[in-house]
């Protein structure tokens, strides 16, 4: 079997004929580099690079052109050919579609799988390492594979109960707004900012049609997320996240204790935690510290008491949490702590948001659960430069988007 014939069974490009193989060596940063020179067959030449429908021929383009491919045993290697232009009636002059590359890659689409699926699946700098190539190239690959894998599909289609979150994504108060299908746990939407205008664009790529099929909205407090789903999808049920409620009791009672303990000149390092953490996961020392605040700290104890009562609440559900929520607020607005009277009032303006939790069951779970995969991935990076560069790793990761190795089932 000839050179020519052995590169294009390791290529496994369908569409595509090897004319020539060689090994050029130079003084360029890989040395010895092997280049198949290629050229589409009748099947696939004279196609738009974006439609892929056939076209009059326009002209000879920039003449050779090379794209790097998967490296044969040890050597880089790039496959070459001519990238004529043609005349598309839908889209104009295009560079004509080559079978081994996306549209406008250096790369081909074996080298692009395989980084992908490596970024996925370890560290980008492992993967720069074993690839050879430059973070930023690795970043312009995902971006691009994911683009071309949403292209396929809708990420939208379907969508009944969704939760919309933010998440700091780097220092400076920079923000990402992500979009999360309850239903299946996917990522289907991000975008850099946290504001109105921000998530308007999720609702404007959704459409009226499905945003009217929209039932539930999982959120925090962020009113801005309220006025915008109130405004482009009225139908929808918005439902507090029980775990931001709780957290604003936490902070009520974290300030009781910094102002009960400070006026008694008592410091206890195990109080802290012994009114915080769960009864069931308190250690001795802590307990026993929960002891001595319950018989001589009257504030902080009932401070405590209705942190507790808060997330009963939330353990309650249904009938029995309408019931529990209506005790909370009474005993908060007599608590005579001024931090929870105006945590009563917080609460009952989110009230109805907060009922609708119990009655439907229905929490930021899910987004919470995919903030902390973007804080992995972002720790496992060592941040990212640019938003879009993380947005298109998560999708990837968590859109539901599959990529398999090449030359796999």
């Amino acid at each position: 079997m000839s050179s020519s014939k052995v590169m294009q069974q390791v290529l496994a490009v369908q569409g595509m004929v090897v004319e020539d193989v060689t090994v050029e060596s130079g003084g360029g940063k890989f040395g010895s580099v092997v280049v198949a020179t290629v050229r589409c067959d009748y099947r696939t030449s004279g196609r738009c690079g974006r439609c892929r429908r056939p076209c009059a021929g326009y002209d000879q383009g920039a003449g050779l052109r090379r794209w790097r491919t998967i490296d044969t045993g040890t050597m880089v290697t790039y496959l070459q050919a001519r990238a004529p232009r043609v005349s598309c009636p839908d889209h104009g002059v295009q560079v004509a579609h080559v079978p081994w590359a996306r549209p406008g890659a250096k790369m081909t689409l074996l080298l692009e799988d395989v980084s992908a699926w490596s970024a996925a699946n370890m560290t980008v700098s492992a993967v720069t390492v074993l690839l050879r190539l430059s973070w930023r190239t690795v970043a312009a690959i995902v971006t691009r594979v994911v683009a071309d894998l949403l292209g396929r599909t809708d990420p939208m289609a379907g969508l009944v109960r969704i939760g919309i979150d933010e998440i700091s994504y780097r220092k400076g108060h920079r923000y990402l707004t992500c979009v999360v299908d309850h239903d299946t746990g996917r990522l289907v939407w991000a975008a850099p900012g946290r504001n109105t205008e921000t998530l308007g664009k999720f609702f404007t790529a959704l459409g009226p049609e499905r945003a009217s099929q929209l039932s539930h909205v999982s959120a925090d407090g962020a009113d801005w997320i309220h006025r915008v789903v109130a405004e482009r999808a009225p139908q929808a049920l918005i439902c507090m996240h029980p775990f931001h409620v709780v957290a604003w009791a936490m902070k009520g009672l974290d300030k009781v204790r910094h102002r009960t303990l400070a006026a008694a000149g008592v410091k206890d390092r195990n109080a802290r935690w012994a009114v915080a953490k769960n009864p069931i996961n308190l250690t001795a020392d802590q307990k026993s510290a929960l002891e001595r605040i319950k018989d001589s700290n009257d504030a902080l104890y009932t401070a405590y008491l209705l942190k507790e009562q808060l997330r009963v609440v939330f353990e309650a559900k249904g009938e029995r949490g309408r019931e529990v929520l209506a005790g909370w607020l009474s005993a908060a607005r007599s608590s005579g702590l001024p931090e929870f009277v105006r945590l009563a009032a917080t609460v009952d303006r989110y009230r109805q948001l907060i009922l609708n939790t119990l009655e439907h069951n229905v929490s930021n779970a899910r987004s919470e659960a995919t903030n902390c995969h973007l804080r992995a991935l972002t720790k496992r990076a060592y941040g990212y430069r640019t938003p879009e560069a993380l947005i298109a790793m998560g999708m990837l990761t968590r859109g539901g988007l599959t990529v398999a190795l090449p030359g796999r089932n």
